[in-house]
């Protein structure tokens, strides 16, 4: 069964999606919203999971490096019930500490353009997200 994965912004959504096994995460999108509007983002959410037939998302926690939780994290909070009342999903929340730093250095030892690299990293994000997800399932 595939698993969707999610790095939530204030203006995009970074998307990945798993293989059938649920073994790897790939990239699969970068929605773009206007500033704030998750409900847009959760629609665009849910009709994705409806055509990929997916039950099971993975949504980004973002934490501080002490394990605090702010402004940023309620968001998560407030955009995973969402989720599970418009598209009647189960949504794991996943710490995503430093998945965007890893992108980074990832993306920059690998030659990737700055511009080619801003335009890919929350989806890149995603996928990080979910692979840490899918692992941790795997054993």
């Amino acid at each position: 069964m595939k698993t969707i994965g999610l790095d939530l912004g204030s203006r995009t959504l970074g998307v990945a999606i798993s293989d059938e096994l649920g073994f790897l995460a790939r990239a699969l999108d970068t929605f773009r919203f206007p500033d704030d509007d998750y409900a847009l983002a959760a629609e665009y959410v849910c009709e994705l999971c409806q055509k990929e037939h997916v039950t099971t998302v993975v949504l980004g926690l973002p934490k501080h490096m002490n394990g605090d939780q702010g402004i940023r994290a309620q968001i998560s909070y407030d955009f995973k019930a969402m989720l599970e009342e418009k598209g009647n999903l189960k949504v794991i929340l996943e710490d995503e500490r430093l998945t965007t730093v890893l992108v980074d250095k990832a993306m920059i030892s690998g030659n990737v353009r700055r511009e080619d690299r801003k335009k890919k990293k929350d989806e890149m994000a995603a996928v990080v997200i979910l692979q840490n997800y899918l692992d941790k399932m795997s054993f």
